[in-house]
């Protein structure tokens, strides 16, 4: 039976909430435990897939098809534990549940309350997969206080106290402002927000403090006697230079000797941490320096593409060499026709994944200008269909070739669709099926699918083998009756769904480096398993850099 960490978060970023359980549960791994990290969304996101980007962030995929917020990616970076759809959760998905349920009337004609009936159905949710591992830890997102968030704060209140005793703990994470003209730490907004979950009946029994400067041990005492902690259970979580270095940060302020201690686990395992001492090396000590531009629609907002950013952090790890990311708007390119004005000096391009007609011109001239210089390019999903779009107008004579996806969103017929809304697909061993009207919410293709690859390609060199499995987020395709076409214009179908009606891969064999996927490679990479793709896409990028 798993034991329980509930982690709460009063003044402090989701990320520093996110980031501390993803590094909880990598030291933890680190001393012989096995872990699963799950996410509790107060707010209203059934499907997070039908959000914008600007307001949520990215939208991360599971192998079963889930989709999430960012905060599983860090989990999955960390850990190296494949996310489910039973890790995530929202407070939409709970109710709409509890709706179901008394319209088929499970309740029996019953009046539907918060408590019992939202809170049982939480609690259900928490008990999935706990005869799996040794922790489950669990982040219950937004801030203490939130009204969003009181089912959920209850939920966990009644959980742990339906448990045996020693079986459930609380960390909660709060913020210490430094009050630099008057240099000194503030503990009054930590206090308060302890004390607004004292209020609701929880009691922390791990404190994790975010601070700029050092915590003094006056104040630490000061923080475990009106927070009701034990001192050594004050954690320091100190700014950092990198997100990476978190694991071995935590285990020197003794983040999981604090957790084992509440746990009464003694004597503990020794942490094996050699795995992030390189981690931590690699990023620190690089041998050069790679310069990519990401040519995408949201780069106002990073957490857009934040898997991204990460996956080419670990393809430089892998290469020795620190990736420097700009970040350059597609729409650039429909105010200006110099291209190389905005993208010479990059040793590398890549087109990220996107919906809508908007910056698309931009992209596709992008690829354009990376195909014609000779420069790596890696196009992912809908990266991928506008390198083909641009194949298809500058190499293959389809001068008017477009997505069907922009018609759609026009209202007018404009282009030839070399990129369709794709209708049906194999699951499987199962037909899915989808029309254009359908609801926009959880009607992609999505989660993992397998892909075959062509061998002596360059995608089958990088991954060494030509059979592999991706995740999947999208709702248009290349369509195949343009292949032959395509192919004779010397653009290679490297890689191909099972049933070969799919296309998932396509590259430039007479190109150093470019190669589009259809699929999202950035999901499956960690720091110390970097992604094959973004391996040896950088790789390409230090090649080039070295001759520049």
């Amino acid at each position: 039976m798993a034991r329980y960490i509930f982690i709460t978060g009063g003044v402090v970023s989701s990320l520093g909430k996110g980031l501390a359980s993803a590094a909880l549960g990598a030291l933890l791994q680190a001393r012989g435990f096995s872990v699963r990290l799950r996410k509790l969304d107060p707010y209203l996101n059934v499907d997070p897939g039908t959000m914008s980007p600007f307001e949520h962030g990215e939208v991360f995929v599971t192998d079963d098809g889930a989709e999430t917020d960012l905060d599983l990616g860090h989990y999955e970076r960390f850990t190296g534990v494949p996310a489910r759809q039973t890790d995530s959760v929202s407070s939409g998905r709970i109710y709409s549940t509890v709706l179901e349920k008394e319209r088929r009337g499970d309740y029996l004609g019953k009046t539907i309350q918060v408590v019992p009936h939202v809170t049982n159905e939480i609690k259900e949710f928490l008990h999935i997969g706990d005869d799996e591992v040794d922790f489950m830890l669990c982040e219950i997102g937004g801030t203490v206080g939130d009204i969003e968030g009181l089912p959920f704060f209850e939920a966990i209140r009644q959980f742990s106290h339906d448990k045996p005793r020693g079986q459930c703990i609380f960390m909660h994470l709060t913020l210490l402002p430094y009050l630099a003209a008057s240099g000194e730490l503030k503990t009054k907004p930590t206090q308060h927000s302890v004390k607004e979950l004292q209020s609701i009946g929880i009691a922390p029994d791990i404190l994790v403090c975010r601070s700029e400067q050092p915590i003094p041990e006056k104040e630490r005492e000061k923080i475990a006697l009106f927070c009701n902690v034990r001192k050594e259970a004050v954690v320091a979580a100190y700014d950092l230079p990198t997100i990476y270095d978190a694991p071995l940060a935590y285990h020197e302020q003794g983040l999981d000797q604090a957790v084992l201690d509440a746990f009464q686990i003694s004597p503990a395992p020794r942490p094996e941490l050699t795995t992030w001492q390189d981690v931590s090396d690699r990023v620190h000590h690089p041998e050069g320096e790679v310069k990519v531009a990401i040519v995408g629609k949201y780069t106002q907002l990073e957490d857009a593409y934040k898997s991204i950013a990460e996956a080419l952090t670990h393809g430089g790890m892998a290469n020795r060499v620190k990736v420097r990311i700009e970040w350059v708007d597609a729409e650039i390119f429909d105010k200006s026709t110099d291209v190389a004005a905005h993208l010479d000096g990059f040793h590398a391009i890549l087109v990220p994944g996107g919906f809508g007609e908007r910056g698309t011109e931009g992209k596709i001239k992008a690829a354009q200008y990376a195909r014609e210089n000779k420069v790596p390019y890696l196009g992912i999903c809908l990266g991928m269909q506008m390198a083909v779009i641009e194949a298809a107008r500058n190499v293959a004579g389809i001068e008017t070739a477009g997505s069907e996806e922009f018609d759609h969103e026009a209202g007018k017929k404009r282009f030839e669709p070399v990129v369709y809304h794709l209708k049906e697909w194999v699951q499987g061993n199962a037909k899915v099926t989808r029309k254009v009207g359908d609801d926009k919410g959880g009607t992609m293709r999505l989660g993992s699918y397998d892909a075959i690859l062509k061998e002596g390609s360059k995608v089958a060199k990088a991954y060494g083998t030509t059979t592999i499995d991706e995740r999947h987020r999208h709702r248009y395709e290349v369509d195949i009756k343009y292949r032959e076409q395509l192919e004779k214009a010397g653009l290679c179908f490297s890689g191909m769904s099972p049933d070969g009606r799919l296309p998932e891969i396509i590259e430039w064999p007479d190109h150093p480096w470019f190669i589009g996927v259809q699929f999202h490679p950035e999901l499956k990479s960690k720091p110390f398993a970097p992604h094959p793709l973004f391996n040896d896409f950088v790789r390409a990028a230090k090649d080039i850099s070295r001759l520049v």
